[in-house]
């Protein structure tokens, strides 16, 4: 049952399709509309994929568990059935040690790697997962990174033959602008479902590195805002 603790994927889905109207009713058929579609989509498989990743894998469980009860037999009736001599000289009673002593290393590596390869599947699935929304904040700051407040907020901005197209005025800019940021919030909260699923380690540590990355971000997006609001932006719609 979900508590107050933990996100509501449907809600995070529910935001993502109203975000994804608001762009395209706004910039309809620009690029960044084509982002916020795709995000949506994102966020509509994120919850199962994290329910599917962290579901058990009862053949694989079956098949480590039995592989790890031969291992185990095979170290109790080696001794049982070896040809041991009732007594040992010091320099043979060392080898002896030492071969027994490595053959339980093995074995018991061999066992630890078995027991967790459940645990390492979840983790690769989840990072693969992790590194398509690293790479969607990065495609959403592409959209950002060459809207510059300053074109706007000075009108004797002087553009080479190379600058980017200056379509936006201040108002649709900072509307601009302030969807990448509700892209990037979006972005992380979908990463952070991944780790309500698994508590592992590894995981946590990766959405902590998206939403540490996203935040980042929206950094950078929120100081080219607060420059436009240095003048007058007249807020007349979502």
């Amino acid at each position: 049952m979900r508590t107050l603790s933990n996100l509501d994927a449907n809600a995070i889905i529910a935001t993502s399709a109203a975000l994804a109207k608001r762009v395209e009713e706004r910039f309809p058929g620009s690029g960044l509309a084509a982002v916020a579609r795709e995000l949506h989509v994102v966020s509509q498989t994120v919850q199962q994929r994290a329910v599917d990743i962290a579901r058990p894998r009862v053949a694989l469980r079956i098949v480590v568990a039995s592989v790890i009860c031969l291992l185990v037999v095979i170290l109790i009736a080696g001794p049982l059935y070896a040809q041991i001599p009732n007594s040992f000289a010091l320099p043979e009673l060392v080898q002896v040690s030492e071969a027994a002593l490595n053959l339980i290393v093995l074995i018991g590596g061999a066992v630890f790697f078995l027991a967790t390869a459940e645990r390492r599947l979840q983790r690769q699935r989840v990072l693969a997962a992790i590194h398509e929304l690293r790479a969607l904040a990065h495609i959403i700051d592409m959209h950002q990174l060459s809207k510059d407040p300053q074109r706007v907020l000075q009108p004797k901005f002087v553009l080479t033959p190379s600058s980017p197209k200056a379509s936006f005025d201040a108002f649709a800019l900072s509307r601009y602008l302030d969807y990448c940021g509700e892209m990037f919030s979006l972005t992380g909260k979908l990463a952070a479902l991944y780790s309500m699923q698994l508590d592992d380690p590894v995981i946590i540590a990766a959405v902590n590195d998206i939403e540490t990355l996203t935040t980042g971000l929206s950094r950078k997006v929120w100081q080219k805002i607060v420059l436009l609001h240095s003048r007058a932006v007249p807020a007349d719609g979502s």
